[in-house]
C-alpha cells in the first residue's frame, strides 16, 4: 500500500524505506511499534508530537519513541515561551492523522519541524508512513531537508522530572 507520505517522498525523489507492522488498537504507543520494526533498532524510532504555543502557533516534533518530550526545551527551539502538547481528539483536524499514524510529512499545514539531534547518530530513521502499521525509514538529514525541519535537543534526560 502506497501512503501519501510515500507519494511525497517518491515525487521528490527520496530515497525510503517502508516497514510495516500489525498494530495493537489498544496499544497505539510508539514504543510497542518500534518492537514490531524489525529492520531499524527500537532507539532509531521517532514518534511525532504535535504542541501547540498558542492559538495559532503549532509545532511538531520527531523524538525517540522512548522518550518524552521535554516541553521546555521545544518551546526554547522554537523561540517559545511555553506550549503544551495538543489534545490526540485535535489531531485527525489538524494534522489530517490519526494517533499512531501520524507523520511529519505530508500534515495538513506546514507546521515548523524539530528533530531530536539524537536522529544525528543514525544513518536512517523510522517515522510515521501517515497509517498506522507503516513506518517509512530514510536519512535523518533527507527528512530534515524535505520538511525543512530543524535538529534540537528536546527529550527529557534519562531520569528527570
Amino acid at each position: 500500500m502506497k501512503t501519501n507520505v510515500m507519494r511525497m517522498l517518491d515525487k521528490a525523489h527520496i530515497s525510503y524505506e517502508t516497514a510495516t507492522y500489525v498494530y495493537d488498537e489498544k496499544d497505539l504507543s510508539g514504543v510497542h511499534a518500534a518492537t514490531q520494526v524489525t529492520v531499524i533498532t527500537p532507539e532509531q524510532c521517532f514518534k511525532t508530537l504535535v504542541a501547540r504555543a498558542d492559538q495559532n502557533n503549532l509545532f511538531v516534533f520527531c523524538i525517540p519513541v522512548a522518550k518524552e518530550l521535554d516541553l521546555k526545551a521545544g518551546a526554547s527551539a522554537s523561540g517559545q515561551k511555553r506550549m503544551e502538547l495538543i489534545h490526540v481528539k485535535e489531531l485527525p483536524v489538524l494534522t489530517g492523522y490519526l494517533r499512531g499514524g501520524c507523520s511529519p510529512i505530508g500534515m495538513k499545514k506546514n507546521y515548523p519541524v524539530f528533530i531530536d539531534q539524537t536522529a544525528m547518530r543514525f544513518d536512517r530513521i523510522g517515522v510515521s508512513g501517515g497509517h498506522r502499521g507503516v513506518q517509512v525509514i530514510l536519512a535523518p538529514d533527507a527528512l530534515a531537508g524535505f520538511v525543512q525541519g530543524q535538529f534540537a535537543p528536546l527529550t527529557r534526560a534519562d531520569g528527570a522530572q
